[in-house]
């Protein structure tokens, strides 16, 4: 692998730089590691990076080898709060692409205002772990089509990702879904990442967007997790999405933190 030796500022000892494996890079100084950097490529093709280093004179020197080594555009997500690696990471070259909205959620019914909700007419919720795979599976195709020919899935929370041809809803049990006539028409999941349960995402088809759909389903996943003991949850929004900002802000959904997801062209 490559290496590329760099003197620092902060002790006589030069700052060795190697390509380790393809995707992973060291920074050694007289033996110690002092600083990792990491590409990792997501299933949509973009490549986000990652480094983590004692001093801000190895993160550089990381950042500059991991650059001239990869194709751009390249990505990283901070968090907003973090002052000094946005400002790393901003000497690198990075800019902001876009903001996303970390919400602690009320599950209470009574607190939300969700529990005089009902699912529009001709629609009924069908509770998580209870829906027939063929439909659901369908669902989630025209789903993903849609995202696709849209919006794209750069937009999308890293969580939700574009799978392979043919691959679908691997995680069944964990979707509730919104059924119409002979078809599933939308649906919500929710995931247990830590002690927060957190809604991984809440989709309607396109031509039944609008009519009071993803409220029931939110509703419907709220008011499970209220009646399990669970007093919050968790959801990640983008900023640009208006439509789940005003859902999510409507039912006093609390702003706790954002992340910014960083690009270099």
């Amino acid at each position: 692998m490559n290496s590329a030796h760099i003197t620092s500022s902060t002790d006589e000892h030069p700052v060795v730089i190697t390509r380790v494996a393809d995707s992973h890079w060291h920074a050694l100084e007289d033996d110690r590691t002092v600083g990792r950097g990491e590409a990792t490529r997501r299933p949509d093709g973009r490549i986000f990076l990652s480094i983590d280093s004692w001093h801000d004179l190895v993160f550089d020197r990381l950042a500059g080898v991991m650059l001239a080594d990869l194709p751009t555009p390249l990505y990283t997500v901070v968090d907003e709060a973090d002052l000094d690696l946005t400002s790393s990471w901003e000497r690198a070259g990075f800019t902001t692409r876009r903001r996303e909205w970390e919400y602690v959620v009320p599950t209470d019914p009574r607190v939300t205002g969700l529990d005089s909700v009902r699912p529009p007419s001709g629609v009924t919720i069908v509770a998580a772990g209870a829906a027939k795979l063929g439909p659901l599976r369908e669902l989630d195709r025209a789903i993903r089509d849609e995202v696709e020919s849209t919006v794209g899935w750069q937009e999308m929370p890293a969580e939700v990702l574009p799978r392979p041809h043919g691959i679908t809803m691997p995680d069944l049990p964990k979707y509730a879904v919104a059924a119409q006539a002979d078809q599933y028409v939308g649906l919500a999941r929710v995931v247990m990442i830590t002690r927060l349960p957190r809604i991984g995402i809440i989709a309607v088809r396109a031509g039944q967007q609008r009519g009071g759909i993803a409220r029931a389903l939110l509703a419907h996943v709220l008011g499970s997790l209220h009646s399990a003991g669970i007093d919050t949850a968790s959801a990640e929004v983008n900023e640009s999405n208006a439509a789940a900002t005003a859902l999510f802000d409507g039912i006093g959904a609390r702003r706790a933190s954002s992340s910014l997801e960083l690009i270099r062209r």
